[in-house]
């Protein structure tokens, strides 16, 4: 053999190496790793995304996470291609802190936070002196108490940033209670233990309690939950496709079906707009 001959072999080796990693790759991005807390994000996910995902020749996998930081994590290190579990402002504040380049894809509909009590059946019920246990991570303790201060069980210092607010900023507390920040998926657990709880509704529908909240909020909509990706990959053709999914007449009808849990979820100022 020659050298030209084997200069021509080399490149038809090296072409067909290319082919075949490109190839390979690009399977691999058909396999999508989904992160979700408990409850009904998941669900969501494998009954309104994943099918239309599928028709695209994607595969789905739903990977579950116990707390609220390593969901955020995964994605960063890219054990997971998305994540469905938290509102935009937890991703902000969290991906700052962490220094991570995460984005919000498209919001979907949300279970919102509700009160929950085994002795109380309704907020006009709370007795003074009564304990209470909410999140504790910042964004959540901010929206809890912002929630708490709507229903005029409590106030927050007027020149405080309510989505910022902790409870040393509470200057009114007419009822005396005693405020317990906990890990926002242990709530559910105290109701045994305390008068009150303000659950999250992903946690509050896994414990199953979430239909026997004596008041839940109406969500802002910078508290509605997002689909979350990687930066860098916004333009990418499976991040695309996500978005596609969720902006589909086949999406909208399961959120709408009486016959899901999801009919009960507030939907986000896009999807209310397009259902109309």
């Amino acid at each position: 053999m020659n050298l030209k001959q084997w200069k021509s072999k080399v490149s038809i080796w090296i072409a067909a190496l290319f082919i075949f990693t490109a190839g390979n790759a690009f399977a691999e991005n058909k396999h999508l790793i989904i992160g979700i807390s408990p409850g009904p994000y998941g669900d969501l996910f494998k009954q309104a995304i994943a099918p239309s995902l599928a028709q695209k020749g994607y595969t789905v996998e739903i990977k579950e996470f116990s707390d609220y930081v390593q969901p955020n994590l995964a994605l960063a290190n890219k054990s997971i291609d998305a994540n469905l579990f938290q509102h935009p402002m937890y991703l902000k504040k969290f991906a700052a802190d962490k220094g991570l380049k995460l984005s919000a894809l498209i919001s979907v509909p949300t279970a919102g936070v509700g009160i929950y009590s085994k002795k109380y059946k309704s907020i006009a019920d709370i007795k003074e002196g009564s304990s209470l246990t909410l999140a504790n991570d910042p964004t959540n303790l901010a929206r809890a108490l912002r929630y708490l201060q709507a229903v005029g069980l409590i106030k927050i210092k007027p020149e405080i940033d309510a989505t910022k607010a902790s409870e040393k900023d509470i200057v009114e507390n007419p009822k005396k209670l005693k405020i317990h920040p906990l890990e926002a998926a242990q709530i559910p657990r105290t109701l045994d233990s305390v008068d009150i709880a303000v659950a999250s509704g992903n946690y509050a529908i896994s414990s199953g309690i979430y239909p026997t909240a004596i008041d839940r909020e109406i969500i802002p909509e910078d508290y509605i939950n997002v689909i979350a990706v990687r930066t860098d990959d916004l333009d990418a053709q499976y991040v695309k496709d996500i978005k596609e999914v969720v902006e589909s007449e086949a999406f909208a009808n399961i959120m709408s079906d009486p016959a899901k849990i999801f009919k009960d979820f507030q939907k986000p100022a896009w999807l209310k707009a397009k259902t109309k």
